[in-house]
């Protein structure tokens, strides 16, 4: 995996360029008109609540890349199965019990707390075969409002308890619940990481009806998609059976029933 070093300079996208013109374009109109601040305010307010709305939308591209789907070199069939939040002690292994049984691959977005605290189970994940990609430190319900410096702290303090775990540093990165700033792309690039979202989710931290999971799961499911699951912060069924155990046996047995072949985030790459 490429160092920091020797990555690229970052390029804004778009989006981005054209927010910093606003910005720049409002400021020259200020110097040379000072009246014109009210217009000029009015600009850049309404630009910051563009960008916040495209941070607020976890598969939106207008920030930089953003896997929201599997690159067509994946192929046509292909499926890509995410899980996140983990690793859990309790609902972990008998998620990889599922996988090992359907011999499915997955992506796991690992809490890199979570890690420190669990290795055995991290090491079981990429002994298995499955994919351990980064989800953070912490977790943080304001990893959005983050800076630079603090971002780029908790991306890279998952990074090396991830590496020093499993021996293989992420090669991606799925920021919580997806939510993310304009500054959050320069650090993933410098850190040599790809962000990925997801093609559809379950909701299954809140819904706790597995059918109801499974059909957003499940529905126009096709080849290229990027399924969202979670072991970590799982909801629970009436019956207090994790959400994830019951869906996943049978979205497996549907992906398979439909041709579809299960590939980590790293095997589309490959």
């Amino acid at each position: 995996m490429p160092t920091c070093a020797s990555q690229p300079p970052w390029r804004p996208s778009p989006f981005v360029l054209a927010s910093l013109g606003v910005h720049g374009g409002a400021l020259a109109a200020v110097l040379a008109r000072p009246a014109a601040w009210p217009w000029a305010l009015g600009a850049v307010l309404a630009d910051q609540a563009l960008l916040a709305a495209a941070g607020l939308s976890p598969r939106s591209h207008l920030l930089g890349p953003n896997w929201t789907h599997l690159p067509a070199a994946a192929g046509a069939r292909s499926v890509a199965l995410t899980v996140d939040d983990g690793p859990d002690p309790e609902i972990t292994p008998r998620v990889l019990a599922l996988l090992e049984r359907y011999r499915a691959p997955a992506t796991f977005f690992c809490i890199g707390e979570r890690i420190e605290r669990h290795p055995d189970l991290a090491r079981a994940l990429s002994e298995s075969g499955h994919a351990v990609e980064n989800h953070s430190h912490r977790h943080l319900h304001r990893f959005s409002l983050l800076g630079p410096r603090a971002l780029r702290g908790e991306i890279e303090r998952a990074q090396e308890a991830i590496g020093s775990v499993t021996g293989r540093r992420p090669q991606f990165f799925r920021a919580p619940a997806g939510l993310r700033s304009p500054f959050l792309d320069p650090v993933l690039q410098r850190l040599g990481l790809t962000l990925a979202s997801w093609t559809r989710r379950g909701f299954d931290t809140v819904n706790t009806s597995a059918d109801t999971v499974f059909d957003k799961l499940a529905r126009g499911l096709g080849g290229g998609d990027i399924l969202l699951l979670h072991d970590g912060h799982a909801a629970r069924t009436g019956r207090g059976v994790p959400v994830i155990l019951e869906v996943l046996p049978r979205l497996l047995d549907a992906m398979l029933g439909a041709g579809l072949k299960p590939v980590t985030l790293r095997g589309a790459l490959a």
